[in-house]
């Protein structure tokens, strides 16, 4: 993993998961509950030792570590936790599962995971989903969304992104995204959908630049103006990852602690799931991008053991 080196979260040297194990069940035994002992611990640990961890606890005691955090700890902090002990794919699965199945759809964690995954985690998710709920995710997304929304999702679903810049199309599929939007009377979203689906980051930036050469507007202009809804949503997703994966989570992260109140599952999966990813990226982006650092707006945005937790996730203040 070329990526991993980005993460604030990093394996810890002289491991020993039946020590961690002992101290995790010590700091839930009896009375009350350790809750900053559960922190410290499982936020300097990445995520392989605290499978390894989970499963030393089973060993030792008889009892399941995910049972027992449950059991202990409640809300949001244990939403995080519960999150932290996941594996990545697994994590991403039930995300999605959540999403689909419960009362209404949560497109925003389509849009989320569906944009921001390489090819092959795709696969390796729609894999998962499968072994899990014995169900077809791509069968499952279908039937809870609709339009080009859902063309562009099933498109994504089929991880077959090209790779490399096809240097003789940047110049056509600048042409084809003008003509489709901007030069005519309503919009041609199929072309959208097609051509942003499949080509690849590198060279999705090209053909960026050639449209904005050509149209004089930004991509994500065209966007905002020419579509609506959840489509637009997932457009603007896809051109944002294209140009920058550590840049989109930074503006997630942001508008999820923008104005009143706090979109938490969003804050809880985006710092979970990139902990060990690209967060010294995206912290870097938040800084440039939002003048604050990200560690600065989590602390001011939360409280507690929740907080405590978020903010070891984050690592550093780039204030």
């Amino acid at each position: 993993m070329l990526q991993a080196s980005r993460g604030t979260v990093k394996p810890v040297g002289n491991f020993n998961a039946n020590a961690d194990a002992e101290t995790l069940y010590k700091a839930m035994k009896g009375l009350g509950t350790d809750e900053d002992a559960i922190l410290q611990l499982l936020t300097a640990r990445s995520n392989a030792q605290r499978q390894e961890i989970k499963a030393s606890y089973k060993t030792l005691f008889g009892k399941d570590l995910i049972d027992d955090l449950k059991g202990e700890l409640g809300g949001k902090f244990e939403t995080l936790i519960v999150g932290l002990m996941s594996p990545p794919i697994a994590y991403d699965v039930t995300s999605l599962r959540n999403a689909i199945k419960g009362a209404g759809t949560d497109e925003k964690v389509l849009v989320e995971i569906l944009a921001s995954r390489t090819p092959q985690q795709v696969k390796d998710i729609i894999a998962a989903y499968r072994q899990e709920y014995d169900d077809d995710l791509e069968e499952d997304i279908c039937g809870d969304t609709s339009g080009h929304f859902k063309r562009l999702l099933v498109i994504l679903l089929q991880a077959n992104r090209q790779t490399g810049i096809q240097q003789g199309n940047i110049e056509s599929d600048a042409q084809a995204l003008f003509k489709a939007g901007e030069e005519k009377f309503g919009t041609d979203e199929q072309s959208f959908v097609t051509i942003l689906g499949n080509r690849s980051a590198e060279h999705l930036r090209k053909v960026f630049d050639a449209y904005m050469k050509l149209s004089g507007y930004q991509m994500e202009e065209t966007i905002q103006r020419e579509t609506s809804g959840n489509l637009r949503d997932l457009l603007l997703a896809v051109v944002k990852c294209a140009r920058s994966v550590p840049a989109y989570f930074a503006e997630t992260l942001y508008y999820a602690m923008k104005g009143a109140g706090t979109d938490d599952n969003t804050l809880i999966r985006v710092m979970v799931s990139r902990s060990e990813v690209d967060m010294l990226d995206i912290r870097a982006e938040f800084r440039k991008m939002f003048a604050s650092s990200l560690h600065s707006k989590i602390k001011g945005d939360t409280s507690g053991d929740y907080r405590k937790a978020l903010l070891l996730l984050c690592g550093g203040d780039d204030a």
